[in-house]
């Protein structure tokens, strides 16, 4: 059976060349998580308690970055039990919670890291992301992201917040950074 060879990424939503140098270097992606990692509805529970809904493609797309050697990390203004566990569950270590001042939490995460932004990328979807987007070398939003978010981003994914976002930024950083193919392969592609 001759097996079937796919483009690395579908043209529909392949970025440029620019985007892509620029993705090149990326060793740390800071993710907002409410319109980004979610598609920013918020449920809550009889007893009071967030419920949350995250992308199973997203949660592959960070395990694969993992992989691959980049640091996922969430800087995001809520807090709650279903998101840390739903980050426990993959793996993410580097996590502030409950801030507005994105910034100086988002540069805390870098300086344990020993980086800086030249090799950071970042996702958001609303005004308190933009302090990190502005010094990313990399700034990205879903499609859904307020306007002054898209007028910043060097690229917008094609799909929204919580709806597979996360995983395009995902495949970008693996193509650009060479590890697609390689993990694709490993699944018999």
């Amino acid at each position: 059976m001759s097996r079937v060879q796919l483009p690395p990424l579908q043209s529909h939503w392949r970025p440029d060349a620019a985007v892509l140098a620029r993705a090149k270097g990326v060793r740390v992606v800071f993710f907002d998580v409410d319109g980004v990692l979610t598609d920013g509805g918020l449920l809550f529970g009889e007893q009071g308690e967030t419920l949350k809904r995250f992308n199973t493609l997203d949660g592959h797309g960070i395990k694969l970055l993992q992989r691959a050697g980049i640091t996922p990390a969430v800087v995001t203004g809520r807090d709650s039990a279903a998101l840390r566990e739903r980050l426990r569950a993959l793996g993410v270590t580097h996590a502030r919670f409950g801030t507005e001042d994105k910034h100086p939490a988002a540069q805390s995460i870098l300086d344990a890291l020993g980086l800086d932004w030249s090799s950071a990328a970042a996702m958001g979807d609303d005004w308190p992301d933009l302090p990190m987007m502005r010094r990313a070398v990399l700034a990205c939003a879903p499609a859904n992201a307020h306007t002054e978010v898209l007028a910043q981003a060097h690229w917008v994914t094609p799909r929204t917040g919580g709806n597979g976002a996360v995983r395009d930024l995902c495949d970008v950083l693996l193509f650009a950074t060479g590890a697609y193919t390689n993990l694709l392969q490993e699944y018999g592609a």
